[in-house]
């Protein structure tokens, strides 16, 4: 079936409907996941699963991309680590932050490492907004190249991780905001803009961004 076509994922999808391991796995399109609780006193069976995934994905003609495949241990318990997967002689990365589906995760599920990877995506776009400012191009066209190209960045995914937010990651998250409106509106008041056009904004100390993810334009 050709790349890009209409049936392609769907048929992806069904190709993949039996995959199974004895762990909880999590599948999403050619994205899978495994993962398992380790109590204390017991030992990983992340190897068997994974020899579990090598025979059904031989079985099926479907290669896995080892260079992709990527290990993260979150440890609340502080005890061993258990050894590091290798797969067919191809010790797999073991990494502390991983980014799945879009969204940065760390070992110690916090938030830093997204939110520091959507800001700072959005700050390189505000290059491009000020250069149509350079070129005299209307404040609503501005405002619109705002709401589709460099706020959609920061809410990505935001039902995940938005009521996880810190005030400070609040704060960074609407900073880039600001820094927007102030490129695209010339001495404006920004909380009276944000009441005026239903735009939430935080006050100082508040965490407000997870009302606002789902807002629409």
């Amino acid at each position: 079936m050709p790349q890009g076509s209409l049936l392609g994922p769907l048929t992806f999808i069904v190709l993949i409907d039996d995959l199974n391991t004895d762990c909880m796995i999590r599948k999403f399109v050619d994205d899978t996941t495994l993962s398992e609780f380790i109590d204390k006193g017991q030992t990983s069976q992340m190897d068997v699963n994974v020899i579990q995934l090598l025979n059904w994905s031989s079985n099926n003609h479907m290669n896995i991309n080892f260079k992709k495949t990527k290990e993260m241990i979150i440890n609340t318990s502080h005890c061993n680590f258990p050894d590091k997967l290798s797969v067919s002689g191809v010790e797999i990365e073991r990494v502390n932050v991983f980014k799945l589906l879009g969204a940065h995760i760390n070992q110690s599920l916090k938030w830093d490492d997204h939110v520091s990877a959507i800001c700072n995506k959005a700050a390189s776009r505000i290059y491009f907004l000020k250069q149509q400012k350079r070129s005299s191009v209307d404040p609503d066209d501005l405002y619109h190249f705002y709401t589709t190209v460099i706020r959609p960045i920061l809410e990505y995914a935001c039902p995940v991780w938005h009521s996880s937010l810190t005030v400070e990651h609040s704060n960074r998250i609407e900073a880039i905001q600001k820094r927007a409106f102030r490129i695209i509106f010339a001495n404006f008041d920004y909380l009276d803009f944000c009441s005026r056009n239903g735009v939430l904004h935080c006050t100082k100390g508040d965490i407000c961004w997870p009302d606002s993810f789902f807002k629409v334009y």
